[in-house]
């Protein structure tokens, strides 16, 4: 989905615009410039990975940083770049909600529902345990079997 979804971008020449980008910019768009931790917060990443996406924004030109309150913090805020596409991304948001309602009308079994269902599972036990506990047996051996 998040492939079709960059089609759009691609069809409409936005640069550099990653559909995993999109939550971000519509926050700073609502709210104004953040720090990263408070971006972090609202959008329920963590600190890390905010800090990791907001580096490949701003190499996109999407967004920059500038001085915070203090000198050892650092507000992200919108480029002229996003903010000229800013309403095309909540349009796409919109879309792709009604487009995801659309499609869960078509099959029995409610995409929301499996990522419930699968959260659920990997909270009883963890994807890294499953795979480690699949790979036993195999110390040792570089080659997979299959």
């Amino acid at each position: 989905m998040d492939a079709e979804i960059a089609r759009i971008y691609t069809e409409r020449q936005i640069k550099g615009l990653k559909p995993t980008y999109v939550m971000e910019l519509l926050r700073l768009q609502a709210k104004g410039p953040m720090t990263i931790t408070e971006l972090a917060e609202s959008v329920g990443r963590t600190h890390s990975a905010l800090s990791q996406k907001v580096s490949a924004m701003r190499t996109a030109g999407l967004v920059r940083t500038v001085p915070g309150t203090d000198a050892r913090s650092k507000k992200v805020t919108l480029t002229a770049k996003s903010k000229a596409i800013v309403e095309l991304l909540a349009a796409e948001w919109r879309a792709t909600e009604a487009a995801i309602t659309e499609l869960e009308a078509e099959i029995p079994y409610p995409m929301t529902q499996v990522v419930r269902d699968v959260e659920e599972a990997l909270a009883r036990k963890s994807f890294h345990d499953r795979i480690a506990e699949k790979l036993q047996g195999f110390e040792g051996d570089p080659s997979p079997k299959r």
